[in-house]
């Protein structure tokens, strides 16, 4: 199907604006790619809403199937190579019936490959339309990690002796690829392909005493997901060093690098750390997966009163936007969402990283390097030699870089950063404590936005759950001080349930898809110009932000809750002492 047809279609259903469309048609012609694979990468649209263009345009049923109803023995009925390069999938097999998946029914080599697998099994041939998730889904179940990493280790004690560190450091640093080598590049590969299937946000390499453990950070904590004879440790580290370009005979001090690959059709970065233990280096790797970590301010959790005051916010032509929480909560997440909103044709994007995350079209992104004198305070002198229009800077560590933000602010620039303090509230403090001057702080300001991440509740398998009373009367004392038009904003009304997840196949059990963030946000306003122009205390702002009807992180969370979305305990613990 011809990339301009499906987002001609999709825009007049309403699912794609145009300037979307066109955007994304460029990008398809520059790299070459169909506009769908863009779609389902970066999560534009709801994916039924492109089964329901698609399934019109080319005349195919969509049918929307459970990839646990697919068993084993359907999957032996077509060959891995014929899944991944035809995008299709076995889904039934009757009796004189081979109902098989196809994300492009149009693709008449794939129709070819398929017929000729229903002539040999002697069968029919039923095409439904599939979206591209489903088809990932399956594929990997093709190969396994565990069974992969099982038959690595023992075609290495196949060979009958221990590969001792050294031998394997002299063949890597020589480049050799050697029958002992291929099995280390084949336990490295899957781990990594592994872990962006699990859609992890870091790989832990930790060599123990007896042992090496594998670890992945999921939804925020950690899971041991492969042990290994310690002997493999080097051999595996080494591999990691040779693709970061980092020195494999230096293991005294911690070293940084980063590679990227294509892994399951996606561009995925991997930033590694290395770091000295008594047993040996631990290796950290983090997994930069676009189609995981850049979301649209939707999908991070704003919604309601919430969203529409960021929106505003950053439609003025300058100001600050200072995002703040502590180190995890998602703030680096939420900056590229709003450069996403604000990346067109018609600005010059400039940002200052620690280190570059994601890469983004249309962006000039730069990576400071302290160590030689390259830090944030440095670059924004430089930035605002580059005609920016929108500044984003990683993060304000200290009072120069504080007062070249501001002063760029003022000089009609929208500053987008931020800052570590607990809440929306404590903003203002902080940045009189790094000396910027009060009378400053209004006319550069435009909102403070404080975030967390929590859990998120599964959708599939979610149900409604009766609360103690001491539950039930703190989230009604929450709800009494939230506005009827905010709950209304947020699609909430009374009677109030709460739900719980307890595990299904769609969520491995865990009860738990991902994470979602809590967000409060302070406007720069009048009323709050004056307290700070007066020298207020924080007290002082929290009255302000109370007349401001400012919805708290608790009222933000409580509100999720009761739409289902997340726990309401998790809620009450994450907030307790705000």
């Amino acid at each position: 199907m011809e990339n301009k047809v499906l987002i001609d279609k999709l825009i007049a259903s309403g699912a794609l604006s145009q300037d979307n469309g066109q955007k994304l048609l460029q990008e398809a012609s520059f790299a070459k790619r169909p506009v769908e694979e863009l779609m389902y990468e970066r999560r534009i649209i709801p994916e039924q809403a492109l089964m329901d263009a698609k399934s019109q345009l080319l005349k195919a049923p969509y049918k929307k199937i459970d990839p646990q109803s697919i068993t084993d023995q359907v999957l032996k009925t077509i060959p891995e190579t014929t899944v991944r390069n035809f995008k299709v999938v076995p889904i039934e097999l009757k009796e004189d019936l081979l109902v098989v998946g196809m994300v492009n029914p149009d693709d008449e080599k794939a129709q070819d490959a398929l017929k000729f697998i229903a002539r040999q099994l002697r069968v029919n041939l039923g095409i439904y339309l599939i979206p591209m998730s489903l088809w990932d889904t399956i594929l990997r179940r093709y190969s396994p990690y565990r069974s992969e990493v099982e038959a690595a280790v023992k075609s290495i004690s196949a060979f009958g002796k221990k590969m001792t560190p050294a031998s394997q450091i002299v063949q890597l640093e020589a480049g050799q690829t050697g029958a002992e080598d291929a099995p280390i590049i084949r336990i490295v590969a899957s781990t990594l392909k592994e872990a962006v299937f699990e859609q992890a946000s870091d790989i832990h390499i930790e060599p123990q005493r007896n042992r090496l453990r594998i670890r992945f950070r999921l939804d925020g904590e950690l899971r041991e997901v492969a042990s290994m004879p310690l002997e493999l440790y080097q051999p595996i580290v080494s591999r990691i060093k040779v693709l970061s370009d980092l020195k494999i005979d230096e293991t005294r001090v911690p070293q940084d690098g980063r590679f990227r690959t294509m892994l399951m059709g996606r561009d995925i970065d991997f930033r590694v750390a290395t770091f000295p233990t008594p047993v040996g280096e631990k290796v950290a790797i983090r997994v930069l997966d676009p189609t995981v970590g850049l979301k649209g301010l939707k999908e991070l959790g704003l919604m309601g009163r919430n969203l529409d005051i960021i929106q505003q916010g950053i439609e003025k032509p300058y100001g600050m936007v200072l995002i703040t929480g502590p180190t995890g909560s998602g703030k680096t997440t939420t900056l590229y969402a709003l450069m996403q909103g604000l990346n067109n044709d018609s600005v010059n994007i400039v940002s200052l990283e620690d280190p570059v995350e994601y890469y983004m079209d249309g962006l000039n992104q730069s990576q400071v390097h302290p160590e030689i004198g390259y830090d944030f305070a440095s670059g924004l002198r430089q930035i605002l030699r580059q005609d920016p229009d929108i500044i984003m800077v990683g993060e304000i560590r200290d009072n120069e870089t504080a007062a070249l933000a501001v002063h760029a602010a003022l000089t009609g620039h929208i500053v987008l950063s931020t800052l570590h303090t607990n809440n929306a509230v404590g903003v203002i403090p902080r940045l009189l404590d790094m000396k910027v001057d009060s009378f400053l702080i209004p006319a550069s300001l435009n909102l403070m936005v404080g975030q967390r991440l929590i859990p998120k509740l599964c959708q599939q398998c979610k149900e409604e759950k009766q609360l103690t009373p001491d539950l039930t009367r703190e989230m009604e004392a929450t709800l009494k001080e939230i506005s009827e038009e905010d709950k209304k904003s947020f699609g909430i009304e009374a009677p109030y349930k709460v739900y719980e997840s307890k595990g299904c196949s769609a969520c491995k059990g865990k009860g738990i898809s991902g994470r979602i963030a809590m967000f409060e946000i302070l406007r720069m306003t009048r009323e709050l110009a004056e307290v700070i122009s007066r020298k207020g205390t924080e007290g002082d702002i929290v009255k302000e932000a109370e007349r401001q009807h400012m919805i708290t992180l608790r009222q933000d969370g409580v509100m999720k809750a009761v739409k289902g979305l997340v726990s309401l305990e998790t809620v009450l613990r994450e907030t307790e002492l705000m």
